[in-house]
């Protein structure tokens, strides 16, 4: 799986939809996020930055995918600081 090029959404919306029939968004994503310790939590948000860090092409498909995984980004950080200021 080394040579798998999607990014987190595409392969947690394809393992959602192999499991339930259909694909997860992005605001399932985030309320499911709420649900992991905080360690976790942390450690994807880092895996996040990781791959937002990386090059962006100039195709559409992946200006548009990039821009998908900024706003789940920002809605998974909004759900971890405000799990962190509620000591969770």
């Amino acid at each position: 799986m080394a040579d798998d090029d999607r990014d987190f959404i595409e392969r947690t919306q394809s393992a959602n939809e192999k499991l339930n029939g259909t694909p997860m968004d992005i605001d399932e994503m985030a309320e499911n996020f709420a649900l992991y310790g905080l360690n976790k939590r942390a450690a994807m948000l880092e895996s996040f930055d990781a791959e937002l860090g990386g090059e962006i092409g100039s195709g559409s498909h992946s200006l548009r995918r990039h821009a998908r995984l900024m706003t789940l980004r920002k809605k998974m950080g909004g759900v971890h600081e405000a799990l962190r200021k509620a000591k969770r």
